[in-house]
């Protein structure tokens, strides 16, 4: 089954009868007429029991006698079926924070990781009948699937290109949500947004990965370092030639081993004066 509008009427209609009855009712006792004006008077409190009021972005579910009769979302004041259960459940948008998580991506790698879901209810009958508790229902879901998904990608991709939990997080938001649809829709839940809060390695090998990435950027720093040398040293070499000054090739070894030595160090260079030849 799925959500169904209930009957109601005006509730200040049930607000008009309970004081036309109750006052007949109270006129007939005056008038010693006992058992008309008791019948009355109930009529007129059966009718103001059946009022409820619905506020905005809240809705009213109503069963009768195990019976599910539909729901309310309009707001107001309404006149419902006598001696129904009403039962109110908010469709305002709400957030989940989920607890830091450790799991192990798919390269096993210990890690922290923990999201943000932001959530509403759109179908009132299933999220109170079809799931025992629709809020403790999302909070493991929304684990379940963070779980799930994190365990599919890398922290982090060192040499092989692909999606990773560091440098693709909106692809990975946009699965999670994906799945976390999949999974809630049974509770008549709908996601909106899924934001990763959290990601970092687990505290034991927090250290050991901090000194990789260090690595792999020193080493890329190096790559563009010698590329950049080595356009200086031609650079450097065709300008001397075209200015007409030709060199040897030993004299053209010895100038671009000083060149690169002078670029690529990480120290600052220490200029030595040769006042004697190369040879």
């Amino acid at each position: 089954m799925k959500e169904t509008n209930a009957w109601s009427l005006n509730g200040f209609l049930g607000l008009l009868l309970f004081i036309i009855g109750g006052g007949i009712g109270v006129f007939l006792l005056t008038q010693e007429r006992i058992a008309p004006g008791i019948i009355l008077i109930i009529l007129g409190l059966i009718f103001v029991s059946t009022i409820t009021a619905v506020n905005p972005n809240e809705a009213s579910v109503i069963t009768f006698f195990g019976s599910y009769l539909g729901t309310i979302r309009k707001s107001g004041l309404w006149l419902i079926v006598p001696f129904s259960n009403r039962k109110k459940i908010s469709l305002r948008v709400r957030n989940f924070n989920s607890v830091k998580l450790k799991v192990n991506d798919i390269e096993g790698n210990p890690i922290e990781i923990a999201a943000v879901i932001v959530f509403k209810v759109v179908d009132t009958y299933k999220a109170l009948f079809d799931v025992d508790s629709y809020e403790k229902f999302v909070e493991i879901q929304s684990e379940t699937a963070l779980r799930h998904v994190a365990s599919k990608y890398p922290y982090d991709r060192f040499e092989s290109e692909g999606y990773s939990l560091r440098g693709n997080a909106d692809e990975v938001a946009a699965e999670l949500s994906l799945e976390l649809q999949q999974r809630l829709s049974v509770a008549g839940v709908e996601v909106i947004e899924s934001r990763l809060t959290h990601l970092a390695y687990s505290t034991e090998i927090a250290s050991a990965m901090l000194q990789r990435q260090q690595a792999s950027a020193i080493l890329s720093a190096r790559q563009i370092i010698v590329d950049g040398a080595v356009g200086m040293v031609q650079m450097a070499i065709a300008r001397l030639e075209s200015e007409g000054l030709h060199l040897d090739e030993e004299r053209k070894a010895a100038m671009i081993n000083n060149l690169l030595v002078a670029i690529v160090s990480d120290r600052s260079a220490s200029p030595v004066i040769n006042t004697g030849s190369l040879y």
